[in-house]
């Protein structure tokens, strides 16, 4: 478990903010269960290591404030437009025996145990996260599939993947489809009319036969008067 050591903060003006976010801080607020909200701070480095995390936003992190820690769940961070640096972040408290709604991501392994995906299938992803209600000290940081002897043609659906106990999807109702193993596609030429191809054909033929007619009309001369017309040219010419 991630666990981020967090300051107490008192700025009331904006002008304060603004210093502790020039001295590498970030402003942020813990809130939830029957404790009162706490405005706090932690480093801009500390936070860009949470953010860099696989899946960090459904991962339960420690904070330490004041000597006592605390199980939270980041729920949002505010970036600069601009610079596109985290300037503000909302924390909520876990409380035991609570339940929170959280969207979890899927984990694909064993592909190159499918036999579908060998023969070229491809693995189709309908959701990437699906969305839980959780028990607050249950909370599963990924659900993972397990795609090892599916071939082409199989749904992997909701109800193919171990839950964590108490925790449910919120959609209720039907068992909806997380990915499929679909056969390849194949793109392929149109093919040409059947008229047409003809039309080419006899084109060629017709090219064909007219240079035969013209290369015979001349070999087909005598050579007398191939003689002849020698001579008549040379006579000309003088």
């Amino acid at each position: 478990m991630n666990t981020i050591q967090a300051t107490i903060r008192d700025t009331k003006t904006k002008g304060q903010v603004n210093e502790l976010r020039s001295k590498g801080n970030v402003p942020g607020i813990v809130y939830g269960g029957e404790q009162p909200n706490e405005k706090i701070s932690i480093t801009t480095k500390e936070l860009k290591n949470l953010i860099n995390k696989e899946n960090f936003l459904s991962n339960v992190i420690s904070i330490s404030l004041d000597g006592k820690e605390q199980k939270v769940l980041t729920r949002n961070i505010a970036f600069d437009t601009v610079t596109d640096e985290p300037i503000h972040f909302d924390l909520m408290r876990i409380v035991k025996g609570g339940k929170i709604i959280l969207e979890i991501p899927v984990k694909f392994i064993n592909n190159e145990l499918s036999p579908g995906l060998k023969r070229g299938g491809v693995l189709n992803i309908v959701r990437r996260k699906v969305e839980l209600r959780c028990p607050a000290e249950n909370i599963p940081t990924e659900l993972v599939v397990d795609l090892e002897g599916l071939d082409i043609g199989t749904s992997i659906k909701i109800s193919s993947i171990n839950l964590p106990e108490n925790v449910t999807p919120t959609i209720q109702g039907r068992d909806f489809v997380i990915a499929t193993v679909a056969a390849p596609t194949v793109v392929k030429e149109p093919e040409k009319p059947a008229e047409a191809a003809e039309g080419e054909a006899s084109e060629g033929t017709e090219v064909a036969a007219e240079s035969g007619d013209k290369t015979s009309t001349d070999g087909d001369k005598p050579e007398g008067e191939k003689a002849k017309e020698e001579d008549k040219s040379s006579s000309d010419k003088k």
